[in-house]
């Protein structure tokens, strides 16, 4: 099993907006009016796995076009706004939306194993990558090496959390002969 990581990814810092310290927050979560109604508390910090992030207390938080504008009651004006950008905004792990049945966050996914209907292992997952149409799994494996694997509803036959292993259907000619 993974370790599970010090904070959930709600979005990046992109720059200020305005003199008063708003800034313009690109949307990475699934549950983004969460930030402008109960979410109080955010962590500014370069890496979810890492400890090391600052608290900050959320002030306001309102959508502007495909992008989130938050103010945080420490950040008074766009000089200390500036100093923000890049970094990502996320929350402690403890206090993630609840999911929903059938629901999982990606991280859970990583070190399980991937097999394909047949049952030929092809690898653990090492990493998630989120593409906008789909996401692709990162599998590195003996037999195949590292594969890029696409993850839809017609390639992921099932996902079992007790066993830890994913069953695919791949597309025609994915995996090396």
């Amino acid at each position: 099993m993974t370790d599970k990581p010090y904070y959930l990814l709600l979005g990046e810092i992109l720059r200020p907006h305005g003199v008063r310290g708003e800034m313009r927050m690109r949307i990475l979560t699934d549950y983004p009016e969460r930030l402008t109604t109960e979410l109080k508390t955010i962590y500014l910090g370069n890496d979810p796995k890492q400890a090391e992030a600052e608290e900050y207390t959320l002030k306001s938080a309102r959508f502007h076009k495909e992008y989130l504008l938050i103010t945080l009651t420490e950040i008074q004006d766009r000089d200390e706004a500036e100093t923000l950008r890049g970094q990502k905004v996320m929350i402690d792990i403890d206090n993630a939306v609840p999911l929903e049945e059938g629901e999982y966050y990606l991280y859970e996914l990583i070190g399980m194993t991937v097999q394909t209907e047949d049952e030929t292992e092809l690898g653990q997952i090492r990493e998630v990558l989120e593409t906008g149409a789909n996401d692709v799994y990162v599998v590195k494996g003996r037999a195949f090496g590292e594969l890029l694997l696409p993850a839809h509803e017609e390639t992921i036959i099932n996902i079992d959390f007790e066993t830890r292993i994913v069953t695919m259907k791949l597309p025609e000619g994915l995996l090396p002969e």
